[in-house]
């Protein structure tokens, strides 16, 4: 299981927001790419990277950023989601080295996309399902849906995705500890590997989401965490040797 660092991108810099608030920002870092190295420097597997402006506008806002992010991560695959609402942006991501893309809103608000797209470019899309109490929110969770998250994944799981990145909005940017339970319930109702996101403070809160997980091996495919690397909280290199770890 891999612990995915996140490198959010808002304004050309890293930053994380609370609880998806884009007047709630706390600004790391105004060079991202130097980011990306020193999580590369840390030995990190996978890096996930979100376009925050554009998953508020609807379309890519940081496309030359991303792209050398993805160039200086060499082998290492980065996931990118934010704004990704069309098939040429998925193409165009993809020749540029991104491993799989994610998406969100126009999954939720338009499935058949979602069908097509992992139909042209099977294993290649993993689908982002941000969640307020249980409901599904799209457009850079400043909307929340109608839609249940659970009901959502077991239609989703017959499809060919990559994995599911399941965040708990109220607790992303929080340091509260994440939604275990939920996260469970997603990787039992879709069966396809899961990625956890929203809230992840420190090492016990990994152990217990292992602990979760020992029942059903091979459904989490790993954890993202933001807020607890850069404030400190967790130490990325003990993060991931707890999660290769057998116990």
């Amino acid at each position: 299981m891999l612990l995915i660092p996140a490198i959010d991108l808002k304004d050309g810099r890293c930053v994380r927001l609370k609880q998806g608030r884009p007047d709630d920002v706390t600004v790391f870092s105004e060079d991202p790419v130097a980011v990306a190295v020193r999580w590369l420097d840390a030995g990190c597997r996978r890096l996930h990277v979100v376009d925050l402006d554009g998953a508020f506008a609807g379309e890519p806002r940081n496309k030359s950023l991303i792209h050398a992010i993805t160039e200086r991560m060499g082998d290492v695959p980065v996931q990118v989601g934010g704004g990704i609402r069309d098939l040429d942006t998925i193409e165009a991501y993809l020749e540029a080295g991104v491993a799989q893309v994610i998406i969100g809103t126009r999954a939720v608000e338009e499935p058949g996309f979602l069908e097509d797209a992992t139909r042209e470019y099977p294993n290649r899309i993993t689908l982002g399902l941000d969640a307020r109490n249980g409901m599904l929110a799209t457009e850079g969770w400043d909307k929340t849906s109608t839609v249940s998250a659970i009901e959502f994944t077991r239609w989703a799981g017959e499809l060919d995705i990559a994995a599911i990145v399941y965040t708990d909005i109220e607790r992303d940017g929080m340091l509260s500890g994440l939604n275990v339970r939920g996260t469970v319930q997603i990787a039992e109702a879709g069966n396809v590997p899961v990625i956890a996101s929203g809230g992840i403070t420190n090492l016990r809160d990994l152990a217990s989401l292992k602990s979760a997980f020992q029942e059903t091996p091979g459904t989490l495919f790993g954890a993202i965490t933001g807020r607890a690397i850069y404030a400190g909280t967790l130490d990325f290199q003990a993060g991931q040797t707890l999660m290769d770890s057998d116990g």
